[in-house]
């Protein structure tokens, strides 16, 4: 385990001139303490904060990431290591806990003749973790690319908010999975969620969306060729031969993830501007949930 300096803010600066982005308003009151929490697993890791940072500045938006938290050690990985620099170049206060040395500790501690209990040893790092959280007394946490499954008693202690590439409702699972059962399905349209972290996975209650037709335009040619493959080959075929490759796949896909970062950005600028509140676990809010944040995403994309 190890802590980082802690460096002197972790708000996003105001440039010295600008307007607020169409949707916002200077926020009464101090803005919440954001805790984000990473594996910094890969580039799209440090991506996502930079440009969560980025557009905040942009929109003269006072963010304040109060703790970056990263379940990786330095050392552990170059991946993991340039996102911790990147946490201190943005000066951002940032803890560490090594999940694989707490996991490697687990399983050497367990009993030989029983097989080691993964929710035991998950409700064990996290209690370790929240004592690294707990001083910095965060309002709300970002999951942004944080490759753990949390424990119950973290989310009841805290609210904490995922990003679910699919329509509330939809497709559970990874990315892949979502796309290949859009596909299964004939879907008109998907989208993308912010949902609270429960211990149900990917079904917790959603705070926010945002929602893209996967019908006309280039997506038509697109179908047509897909739907003679599967009849010639059949859907599992295409899978292994062609994979992430696949043409329609491959435009959901990229659709998509142009949409993840401005619907993350514009959801976590609700609760700064005092639209949403977290306590307890929970996200309150003034209006009924969720918040359709399509018309928001669209203009971040420039449709």
């Amino acid at each position: 385990m190890s802590k980082e300096p802690k460096q002197t803010t972790g708000s996003t600066p105001a440039p010295a001139s600008g307007e607020h982005a169409p949707g916002t308003h200077a926020p009464a009151g101090p803005p919440p303490r954001i805790g984000w929490l990473s594996s910094g697993r890969d580039p799209a890791a440090r991506t996502l904060l930079r440009e969560v940072m980025e557009r905040a500045a942009r929109d003269q938006l006072p963010l304040h990431i109060a703790l970056v938290f990263c379940d990786r050690e330095r050392g552990e990985s170059a991946e993991s290591d340039a996102f911790l620099s990147l946490a201190a170049h943005l000066d951002l206060p940032v803890a560490t806990l090594s999940s694989a040395a707490s996991w490697e500790a687990f399983r050497a501690g367990a009993p030989q003749t029983t097989d080691v209990d993964r929710n035991a040893w998950r409700a064990a790092f996290h209690e370790e973790a929240l004592r690294l959280l707990e001083p910095h007394q965060l309002d709300v946490l970002v999951l942004a690319g944080y490759m753990l499954i949390v424990s119950p008693a973290m989310c009841a202690r805290h609210a904490m908010l995922n990003l679910h590439p699919a329509l509330p409702g939809g497709p559970t699972g990874s990315w892949q999975e979502v796309i290949w059962e859009l596909l299964r399905r004939g879907a008109k349209e998907t989208g993308a969620m912010i949902h609270l972290v429960t211990p149900d996975l990917d079904r917790g209650p959603v705070v926010s969306f945002d929602r893209f037709p996967i019908r006309g335009g280039a997506f038509d040619p697109l179908w047509e060729a897909f739907g003679s493959k599967v009849t010639a080959r059949g859907l599992d075929t295409i899978m292994q031969e062609e994979g992430e490759a696949e043409p329609l796949f491959a435009l959901i896909r990229s659709t998509g993830e142009a949409r993840e970062i401005p619907l993350l950005y514009r959801t976590v600028a609700q609760f700064v501007l005092g639209r949403l509140r977290a306590a307890h676990g929970h996200v309150l809010s003034s209006t009924p949930l969720p918040m359709d944040l399509t018309a928001e995403v669209e203009r971040e994309v420039g449709t």
